[in-house]
């Protein structure tokens, strides 16, 4: 039985990760800063779920689930290198899943800092403890914001990505580069995961389908940016966890025939790679509007506005590396995973 650690597991991937790891019976020790970037309540609520109780957590105190026989969490900070190795020295992680970060694009402009002290400082406390504690794989959450102003579509992870346009885009280009370090330097098997706009139930609060669920029921108008001419590869969560899965499972062994000469940025003759995994299929922006309404059974205010600055007009997954190494095939249809969030988001706030 496999012992995985997964940072983030207070957050929405992190959270379904886990469930997923501890119903096949694997040892799972989660960890999160539980900080107050969005709602708290969704950030207990999740670890309610998993059997983590609000009033047992206290920092660095590792807790039982009442649940999972085989679950412990730990609120930890990443920026905490002595507690962080310490946790390692302890439990002897056969993997680790790193999904824990400063999230989005827009909260970047304004505080950058926390990008640095998180996604950088932490990512690389992470990349020690992996290194000297016998870690056997260390998967990571990159994104889909990496590919900044490649206007090359579907995005391939064969593209060029050095023109991020946000901090956050340039932390997690940052994070791919140092994870090949550590597996060229270090042998340390490593593999990046780009995600593409992931949605559905225990979502984050400050994602478009949450926003737009949440002022619909309001009545409140919901801001259209870029006056709606917007597409994103929209992800169900299930169909994101399964390819985690598939991806710690199987860590990179290095590719022989890779060349410096034409070198492929996915890959390495070290235990290196990286995925998109998306669903492969984008959608329109205002057609996804549309199936919230439907699924809402009410009709959104709409309140057109310009680009914001640090996004991009459109995110297209070519998921083909991902299918033809491990057989990740997404399959969740968007009006369902939308009406799986929108029954959530009813239980969840009694609505």
């Amino acid at each position: 039985m496999a012992k995985t650690l997964i940072t983030g597991t207070a957050g929405f991937i992190g959270f379904h990760l886990a469930q997923k790891l501890l119903d096949r019976g694997d040892e799972v020790v989660g960890l999160d800063s539980i900080n107050d970037y969005y709602d708290l309540r969704v950030k207990y609520g999740r670890l309610d779920q998993t059997g983590i109780q609000k009033e047992e957590i206290d920092y660095n105190k590792e807790v039982q689930s009442s649940k999972y026989p085989n679950y412990r969490f730990v609120q930890l900070n990443l920026e905490d290198a002595e507690a962080l190795n310490a946790l390692f020295e302890r439990e002897k992680f056969d993997t680790v899943v790193n999904l824990a970060a400063q999230a989005g694009v827009r909260y970047s402009l304004e505080n950058p800092r926390a990008y640095v002290d998180s996604n950088i400082i932490g990512f690389v406390n992470i990349l020690e403890a992996c290194r000297h504690n016998g870690v056997k794989h260390l998967s990571y959450a990159s994104s889909s914001s990496v590919y900044g102003l490649n206007e090359t579509r579907p995005f391939s992870v064969k593209h060029n990505v050095d023109h991020p346009i946000s901090l956050y885009a340039a932390s997690k280009k940052s994070n791919e580069l140092m994870a090949h370090t550590y597996s060229h330097l270090f042998g340390l098997p490593t593999t990046g995961l780009r995600f593409f706009t992931v949605y559905g139930p225990w979502g984050r609060p400050d994602m478009a389908l949450f926003l737009f669920t949440k002022a619909i029921l309001e009545d409140e108008p919901i801001n259209i940016f870029n006056n709606g001419n917007m597409s994103r590869d929209f992800t169900y969560v299930d169909d994101i966890v399964e390819g985690v899965v598939r991806v710690n499972d199987n860590a990179p062994q290095g590719n022989a025939d890779w060349s410096g000469v034409q070198p492929d940025p996915s890959s390495s003759r070290a235990p290196y790679a990286i995925y998109n995994i998306g669903n492969n299929a984008p959608v329109k922006l205002m057609d996804f509007v549309s199936i919230i309404e439907k699924c809402l059974g009410k009709e959104a205010r709409k309140n057109f506005m310009p680009m914001q600055a640090g996004d991009v007009s459109a995110t297209y997954a070519d998921v083909q590396s991902l299918i033809d190494n491990l057989g990740y095939q997404p399959g969740t249809p968007l009006e369902t995973g939308v009406g799986r969030f929108v029954d959530w988001y009813r239980e969840f706030y009694n609505i």
